[in-house]
């Protein structure tokens, strides 16, 4: 709520999409599926990130210890993979909130194939 103009209900359904997300990526770390959030998820993974003393706990507990990496890819891409995602996420057990991934048109950020957000 300090960086964005959101109210703590639309805080906290932003931030708990950018969990969601994270923990998908790590229950899938090693198969290279090239998962990306929406452009508005992604707010909340970074805010997530940048917590790093949390992010590092939730890496250790989550994903078998290791750090998932921040690499982002550039240029954006329309290849469906942040759709792709978000019909992964309730496959995990995850309740997914398909409004905030809407705007996955034009947005996937992050670089393809690797193990990292």
């Amino acid at each position: 709520m300090r960086d964005y103009p959101y109210d703590s209900v639309m805080a906290e359904r932003v931030l708990g999409q950018g969990y969601v997300y994270l923990l998908t990526a790590m229950a899938h770390r090693g198969e290279k599926l090239g998962l990306a959030p929406s452009k508005i998820v992604d707010i909340g993974v970074h805010t997530i990130i940048l917590d790093t003393v949390a992010f590092f706990d939730l890496c250790d507990r989550f994903n078998g210890g290791q750090y998932l990496h921040h690499v982002p890819k550039v240029d954006f891409k329309n290849d469906g993979s942040v759709m792709r995602t978000a019909h992964l996420i309730p496959a995990d057990g995850w309740e997914v909130d398909l409004s905030l991934w809407a705007d996955a048109a034009d947005y996937s950020p992050c670089h393809p194939g690797s193990d990292s957000h």
